[in-house]
């Protein structure tokens, strides 16, 4: 007979696991660093333990350096995969305490830092990607751009560009040269957003390009069926992040960010990382197209 007591020692209530209050005002310039955040983001550095789940594989991941691309830069590299990431050259700060962590694990990682608003660079980060990793079969992009703005009065021309630069001109660039060369097998893990179904108030232009990752990936996923790579996204709701102390939010609602979540506060990057091992996983091989949310309980997928 099971043993139950044991099992229950096990389990985790989603409500305690992470700091269930708001946060304190804290404003970043552009695009932040999370070793400056209070507190600081949970990327699974000291908690994720691999499986060996994904051994062999080689990826990159957009935005890699902290948040959610960070946690799943963890969780890949302990599940066996070569990884390489991209992120802004002002992030090097966080990027090189990525390296540390994975060095004190006996991995390695590949830096790849420039602007993802520039197409001719985005073309060679998949190409530069292929030749330090000896292949690609796993592409995130997760990297974006988020201000929080409380009218379109106040979005400016320059704010809307960059936004749609980051957000969808690069998931076509980087997706376009990656689809040349992936072999059969791989795979393409977007991040889109609770914004893609229900947007907030603040983010007009954040919230478009979310919503048209969601069509570009169930559109591509139809495109690439056929030279069999798979494509997916990730829809997280509220998580702690560089993106929310460096103009993602505005500052007087970083005390009340998440707490409208039906577990009563917001993720961390940790948390989602094992989605994108999972859309990764050559045992998921029938899911393509689809959206899987992360959103503590908003009720939308």
């Amino acid at each position: 007979m099971t043993d139950m007591t044991d099992m229950t020692d096990t389990l985790i209530d989603p409500q305690d696991k992470y700091h269930a209050k708001g946060f304190e005002e804290q404003p970043q310039p552009w695009p932040g660093l999370q070793r400056d955040m209070t507190p600081v983001p949970d990327c699974g550095e000291d908690s994720y333990e691999g499986k060996g789940r994904l051994k062999g594989r080689r990826a990159l991941i957009t935005g890699g350096d902290s948040g959610i691309g960070r946690a799943a830069a963890i969780a890949y590299a302990r599940e066996g995969v070569q990884v390489a990431i991209n992120y802004h050259p002002k992030e090097q700060a966080d990027a090189d305490d990525l390296r540390d962590v994975l060095e004190r694990d006996g991995l390695s990682l590949v830096q790849l830092p420039g602007d993802l608003t520039d197409a001719a660079f985005c073309r060679a980060l998949i190409d530069d990607a292929e030749a330090q990793l000896g292949g690609l079969d796993i592409l995130v992009i997760n990297a974006g751009y988020q201000q929080a703005r409380k009218s379109i009065a106040d979005i400016t021309d320059e704010q809307f560009d960059r936004t749609m630069k980051t957000n969808i001109y690069a998931m076509f660039w980087l997706s376009k040269r990656a689809a040349e060369t992936m072999p059969r097998g791989g795979t393409i893990i977007t991040t889109a957003s609770v914004n893609s179904f229900n947007p907030v108030l603040e983010l007009l232009d954040y919230a478009t390009t979310k919503g048209a990752i969601e069509i570009f990936t169930k559109g591509l996923a139809k495109q690439l069926a056929e030279k069999g790579i798979r494509v997916n996204a990730v829809a997280p709701g509220p998580v702690w992040t560089p993106l929310q102390v460096s103009g993602g939010q505005l500052q007087e609602k970083l005390p009340e960010f998440g707490q409208d979540t039906a577990l009563g506060r917001a993720g961390q990057p940790a948390e989602l990382a094992g989605l994108y091992v999972t859309l990764a996983e050559q045992g998921n091989s029938f899911t393509t197209g689809s959206v899987f949310g992360a959103n503590g309980g908003t009720g939308v997928s």
